[in-house]
């Protein structure tokens, strides 16, 4: 069996491309790390309970926007659910700032800039 790999396999160990990817938006995504918190806490809480998730439904109906594309929650680890979380959020951030403004308890709303 010895000698089958060039240089008995030392140099065998090769990155997969996709773990590279993960890596690199990992580290551009620690860039904008507050803002993605602050996503995430919104996420969570209109989940948390049937009742905000209500409030939350009955914003989106006064800003007049279809609830379509649903909330998603991330997996931190995998980076494409990041980005569907924030395009989930980007598309209700109307809704976030409304409840902001009705509901004292939401204390995590994105900033407009964010």
């Amino acid at each position: 069996m010895k000698g089958f790999l060039v240089s008995d396999g030392d140099l065998f160990h090769m990155r997969c491309c996709a773990h590279i990817l993960n890596l690199v938006v990992h580290d551009g995504l620690k860039q904008i790390d507050s803002s993605i918190g602050k996503i995430r806490d919104s996420v969570k809480y209109f989940k948390g309970s049937q009742t905000r998730k209500d409030k939350f439904l009955d914003c989106v109906k006064l800003v007049s926007m279809g609830y379509t594309k649903g909330l998603s929650q991330d997996v931190p680890t995998r980076w494409n659910s990041t980005y569907l979380m924030i395009e989930s959020a980007t598309h209700y951030r109307c809704a976030f700032q409304h409840l902001h403004l009705t509901d004292s308890n939401y204390k995590h709303c994105p900033l407009e800039e964010e």
